[in-house]
């Protein structure tokens, strides 16, 4: 699944509560420069991401006309741009390998700035990271509906995509993280 910018933060601080809840790791300057750390690095390749597809739109729109002509798919030909662009933008497609990518990437950062301690693999060290990942992945879906049936029973309506609903949707998002333990 792709993730965007809004939930680089989220998944920042499952990452560094799962690294300090582990029994094996110690965090040198606490939770917030770990989190912060990675929260930097999932922003990066989201960026990264952003840019690639900022630039299949271009090329799609300069050859507009002609794939009218031909009658291309555009949701087709949009993937196939973009595959054929990744490795330009360094960016890995299968999201499985790109969050393992991006696990290593945020253990080098932690390790390299010394912020994080361990005496053992740190392949382990690793697979907390990309586990941290992959588990909120797998559970933003459900969280956002829990959210989402919130505010329809609220007596009052509020308007999706209004400035009010973006900020109770952000609040109650914000507490059924804390109810689960991802913040």
């Amino acid at each position: 699944m792709k993730i965007g910018k809004p939930h680089a933060p989220y998944i920042a601080n499952k990452i560094a509560i799962d690294l300090l809840n582990s029994t094996f790791i110690k965090m040198s300057f606490g939770i917030e420069s770990v989190s912060n750390t990675a929260k930097k690095l999932i922003e990066e390749d989201i960026m990264k991401e952003v840019a690639l597809e900022e630039r299949v739109y271009e090329i799609m729109e300069e050859n507009e006309d002609e794939m009218e002509f031909m009658q291309v798919d555009q949701r087709n030909m949009f993937w196939l741009i973009k595959k054929k662009l990744a490795g330009e933008y360094n960016v890995v497609l299968s999201y499985e390998d790109r969050y393992s990518d991006l696990s290593h990437k945020i253990l080098d950062e932690l390790i390299q700035n010394d912020l994080i301690e361990f005496k053992v693999s740190e392949n382990m060290v690793k697979n907390i990271i990309f586990g941290s990942i992959e588990n909120y992945i797998n559970r933003f879906e459900d969280i956002e509906d829990i959210v989402i049936d919130k505010i329809k029973n609220y007596k009052r309506k509020i308007i999706p995509g209004s400035e009010e609903y973006d900020i109770v949707f952000e609040k109650l998002y914000q507490e059924e993280l804390k109810k689960i333990g991802m913040m």
